[in-house]
């Protein structure tokens, strides 16, 4: 009986379930087992199918052959799981010298604090000292003729009841060479309070912000203090490097061409200097100075910049930039500068192929020809770049608050790089950052 149901399930094991038939055929595309009725029905649709023989030979071709790669797979599989233990080992090891480095720097910045902390209260100290020592010097004096005025009334109250007048005078002249007047002479008026108040200066109302100043010369590395060059006609470098301006390139698209005066004032609203150049510098430029301009009612305006056309009421204009480099290079490590950008309407910076463009609406990353519109929304006043040689990655933030603007990596990068920017015609000074 025992081989008789043996049987029987063997039997049961190669038959169709659904269509009680012998499964005789391998449907290669759903790869399972299925009888002929199967190969007929709408589930197989369209499938591909084999003879059992067959599709069992085939298989085991492929197995035998698939195996044979197996191994080398294998190692590669464990090559990449090493490599990946390593990678979190370095991670962890990067992590731990950051940690180091993070206490290391913050514990510096505490000791600095902690010291200029005791200076600042033993100087608060030692004006507290020289203060109680002049008021408890007035104190002592102030107390000495309090005593010798009480001491005074006390005896007067007892001369005045004697009633006799020979032994009256002689209480009065024992001891007492003075008059009336000068004994009762107000003697408060001869005295005052001193009044040494307490005063720390700066540090008693803005102590952050000048010990914040003092921490600044400092800590290191400190900014790059990037000096600026261009090739350009039409960019205005200072004396110092420090600062540009680039007064035209932009050509209308029609009509007839007029030039408009930009305004060449700083930000802060100072005038145009006659003589000295901008800013207070004199300015190197290839540009040819003292060239009429007409304004955009049709006014002749003498002026010390030479203009090129630019918008006109109601034109339409297309911009071109220029370029602007930084005179320093930078090889190796990891570096950081800022740029004020002010109300410029259009700026591009960074270094060669990997910049961060403003429009005056909206923020590019820009790198390799690759565009990409940022969701950054804000206009900030300064602008932080971040270089790191080691990894090829630029990195910007808002310089004010450090919010992080937009991060981007060149494997294709060469050093030694330079600081780069692209600039339009715009009234706006472009400014390095120096602290």
């Amino acid at each position: 009986m025992k081989e008789h149901g043996s049987e029987r399930a063997e039997v049961a094991e190669w038959m169709c379930p659904e269509h009680d038939e012998k499964l005789k055929l391998f449907c290669v595309t759903d790869q399972q087992l299925a009888c002929i009725i199967c190969r007929d029905g709408e589930r197989h649709e369209g499938h591909k199918f084999k003879p059992i023989r067959e599709a069992a030979a085939s298989l085991r071709k492929e197995m035998e052959k698939g195996v044979e790669n197996l191994p080398t797979d294998i190692r590669a599989i464990e090559r990449h799981a090493n490599l990946q233990r390593e990678e979190i080992t370095k991670t962890k090891e990067k992590s731990h010298q950051l940690m180091t480095t993070i206490s290391r720097e913050f514990e510096e910045m505490h000791q600095f604090l902690r010291k200029r902390e005791d200076e600042i209260k033993k100087e608060l100290e030692h004006k507290e000292e020289d203060a109680v020592e002049k008021m408890s010097k007035n104190l002592k004096a102030i107390e000495t003729t309090l005593s010798e005025s009480n001491e005074l009334e006390g005896k007067v109250t007892v001369t005045l009841n004697v009633t006799d007048p020979e032994r009256f005078l002689k209480i009065w002249m024992e001891g007492n060479s003075t008059t009336p007047e000068d004994l009762f002479r107000p003697r408060a008026d001869d005295l005052m309070v001193v009044n040494t108040s307490l005063c720390l200066g700066p540090y008693e109302s803005h102590l952050q912000f000048f010990v914040w100043k003092e921490m600044r010369q400092v800590i290191q590395p400190r900014e790059e203090v990037l000096s600026l060059k261009s090739n350009s006609v039409n960019i205005t470098v200072s004396d110092d490097g420090r600062s540009l301006l680039c007064t035209t390139n932009q050509k209308t698209s029609q009509g007839p061409l007029f030039g408009v005066m930009p305004s060449l004032a700083p930000s802060f609203g100072q005038p145009l200097a006659p003589s000295g150049g901008l800013f207070g510098k004199s300015f190197s430029s290839a540009s040819s100075f003292n060239q009429p301009v007409v304004d955009m009612f049709g006014n002749r305006i003498q002026t010390g910049v030479q203009v090129s056309p630019a918008f006109v009421a109601g034109k339409s204009a297309v911009q071109s930039t220029d370029h602007v480099f930084s005179v320093n290079e930078f090889i190796s490590g990891q570096h950081y500068w800022e740029i004020e950008v002010w109300q410029r309407n259009y700026w591009e910076l960074g270094v060669k192929d990997n910049l961060l463009k403003y429009d005056g609406q909206k923020y590019t990353a820009c790198s390799q020809n690759i565009n990409t519109e940022l969701e950054f929304g804000g206009k900030p006043r300064k602008i932080g770049v971040y270089l790191n040689c080691s990894s090829m990655k630029l990195s910007f933030y808002d310089a004010d608050n450090m919010s992080h603007i937009h991060t981007m990596s060149s494997d294709q990068a060469s050093v030694p790089v330079s600081a780069h920017f692209n600039v339009t015609a715009d009234p706006n000074r472009l400014t390095v950052c120096w602290y």
